[in-house]
């Protein structure tokens, strides 16, 4: 099975979308899964792991509604309050959608380099770890620090870095993002998906050498067992095509098995998310 294991869908609303601006006006519209079903069926893709991009239970609502309409949705990582009190109860309650398999929290927008280790945040997770659910990662640079904390104070919990930590393709950054990236794949609970790169570099004037460096040393240091694909799509149409993020990818390939290929494709998100 080959997984794009990130992808969102939304109906577009300039106030609750306001993370989507002006410079970015290809993806201020609605998106949603008739919009990419026949890219993804032309390029072998079997089906997609939904993302939250609302911190809602609207947005959770929204994306479960989306799985039992189309088969193409395999997983949702949807939106829970995870500082709530009530996160256990809340937790049960979802329990009755499989089709969740984890959560995440726009890390990368709290100002609290902190964030990730506030007390009623960590129980949210030790409640994750309870359930049965992944946590997806998206975070700043200044986070860098409380996310090896939080992830060092949880090793029975699944934790899926997103779109390789967002290194500044653009400006040419590395040694600060490497070092990140060496020290939380000595995790192994810790999964990474090459994704969202496009949207790094600079948008009008990319090649796919600026990446080279970036997506080798997380191959390097995750292995090629905790790596998945994702296209970041909508997101990614404001720098490439669908299929220009795929060309990236295969880029790396050259080096992979037959067998390697499949995990990057598919296989290890399947495992990691439980698809079935």
């Amino acid at each position: 099975m080959r997984i794009d294991s990130h992808q969102h869908f939304w109906l577009f609303d300039p106030v609750k979308d306001a993370w989507i601006t002006n410079d970015m006006k290809v993806i201020q519209r609605n998106f949603l899964p008739n919009d990419i079903s026949k890219t993804l069926k032309d390029n072998r893709i079997d089906g997609a792991v939904l993302v939250q991009a609302d911190q809602s239970l609207r947005e959770t609502d929204f994306l479960v509604e989306l799985a039992g309409a189309y088969k193409m949705v395999k997983a949702v990582v949807g939106w829970v309050d995870l500082r709530s009190d009530d996160i256990e109860e809340q937790l049960q309650r979802l329990s009755v959608h499989p089709i969740i398999k984890g959560f995440r929290h726009i890390i990368e927008a709290e100002a609290d380099v902190d964030f990730l280790m506030q007390p009623t945040f960590q129980r949210g997770i030790k409640a994750l770890t309870k359930h049965g659910y992944t946590y997806d990662l998206l975070i700043h640079p200044r986070h860098y620090s409380s996310t090896l904390k939080c992830v060092a104070a949880h090793p029975k919990q699944s934790f899926m870095l997103d779109h390789m930590a967002k290194p500044a393709v653009a400006t040419g950054e590395f040694e600060e993002w490497a070092t990140f990236i060496e020290e939380l794949a000595a995790f192994p609970n810790v999964y990474c998906k090459i994704s969202g790169l496009v949207t790094q570099a600079d948008w009008n004037n990319w090649s796919v050498t600026d990446f080279e460096r970036y997506v080798q040393h997380v191959i390097a240091c995750f292995g090629k067992g905790r790596i998945c694909f994702g296209s970041d799509w909508p997101v990614s149409l404001v720098a490439s095509t669908y299929e220009e993020v795929l060309m990236i990818a295969n880029t790396y390939m050259d080096e992979f098995s037959e067998s390697e290929r499949a995990d990057f494709w598919g296989r290890n998100a399947v495992r990691f998310y439980h698809i079935t």
